[in-house]
């Protein structure tokens, strides 16, 4: 295999914080090519501070072992995670780039997209339609966060909670719109606070609540599970393989994200494991670009619920073929009917105008 990587800066259309006051203006992520012959394929890892993952610290790495991944012979997918979980232990966000290049490639090499190298069946009518896009709200000002949403009419919303003003927040969103909507407290919470929160948040109608409290306070967590009249999320709480179950015993749900747990190989575990322990399976984002987005829509029909947003947040794509259905909003991913992650990629360049 041919190994190529490099840093890809996309702008988000407005800056995009959450709680504790984590701001962004652009995502920053490692883009990476593993090619034979004809085929190429791509995987992606955002740098994300809270986790210090920077794109310098990946690409370093990379080159560092950039002969023992190119000399490697792709003949098994999870084979290939395997040996770059060992080459790479302590870096998930890079293992994930590779993992998920390694699978783009492999489906390419079989002529089929990944859900159906996994037996799955992506269905849009009845009761095997996959699950419907949200997009997502940055904390801002109360007025900013009804401008954003009545520029952008969406079916779901997942709003970006942490601040003092979360109730008067979600009261002045709700009076804009009737469509269901999620927050994210992106574990800004305390335990007495959450209390508070959460059955004001039922009466206005929210639908979930996505890592209330740190990541941590499993004492707090028992006593919120108890007592939630909303069901809860595990974000921050659950990372890899081994805190699926610990999980269940603190949340209804649990939100998987590729880069963190290392890959799409772990994730297709983690999945499985929820599954049988009764947990509620959600795939969100880290803003990744459509080559990120295009992998979580992979996994659509394993999925209850889905927050692959992050193409819908950015002024420029990286590749085409991902479709959220703009015209009429409905959110709806169309389905991916290529060999491997079904896009392809492209330079950056600006988003039409509708989209």
């Amino acid at each position: 295999m041919q190994l190529d990587f490099w840093e890809q800066s996309l702008p988000f259309e407005y800056p995009f914080t959450i709680s504790n006051g984590r701001t962004k203006t652009h995502q920053h992520s490692l883009m990476v090519r593993l090619s034979m012959g004809n085929w190429a394929g791509y995987g992606e890892a955002p740098a994300i501070v809270y986790y210090n993952v920077t794109v310098e610290s990946m690409m370093e790495q990379l080159e560092k072992q950039r002969k023992l991944i190119e000399k490697f012979a792709l003949i098994d997918p999870e084979r290939f995670w395997h040996f770059l979980h060992h080459l790479f232990p302590n870096d998930p966000f890079l293992v994930c780039a590779l993992d998920m290049a390694g699978w783009d490639l492999w489906g390419q090499m079989k002529k089929q997209p990944l859900h159906q190298l996994w037996n799955t069946s992506w269905e849009t009518t009845g009761a095997q339609q996959p699950p419907i896009c949200d997009y997502t709200l940055g904390i801002d000002p109360i007025e900013k966060m009804v401008q954003k949403m009545e520029a952008h009419p969406w079916p779901i919303y997942k709003v970006k909670v942490g601040t003092d003003y979360d109730i008067e927040m979600i009261t002045a969103l709700r009076k804009h719109t009737d469509k269901p909507i999620r927050v994210d407290a992106n574990a800004g919470w305390t335990t007495e606070e959450a209390l508070v929160k959460i059955p004001a948040l039922a009466s206005l109608g929210v639908e979930l609540v996505e890592q209330p409290l740190a990541k941590d306070n499993w004492e707090g967590m028992e006593q919120l599970k108890k007592q939630s009249s909303l069901p809860l999320f595990a974000d921050e709480s659950c990372v890899f393989e081994n805190d699926v179950a610990t999980c269940a015993n603190y949340f209804h749900g649990i939100n998987i994200k590729l880069t963190k747990c290392s890959g799409l190989t772990p994730a297709l575990r983690m999945i499985k494991e929820a599954k049988t322990l009764g947990l509620k399976v959600m795939m969100g984002s880290m803003n990744e670009s459509v080559i990120g987005s295009a992998a979580i829509a992979q996994f659509l029909p394993q999925l209850d619920y889905v927050d692959m947003d992050g193409p819908l947040l950015m002024t420029q794509l990286n590749g085409v073929g991902l479709n959220y259905s703009f015209n009429n909003q409905n959110g709806m991913i169309e389905p991916l009917r290529y060999p491997g992650l079904g896009v392809a990629f492209r330079m950056p360049f600006d988003k039409p105008n509708n989209e």
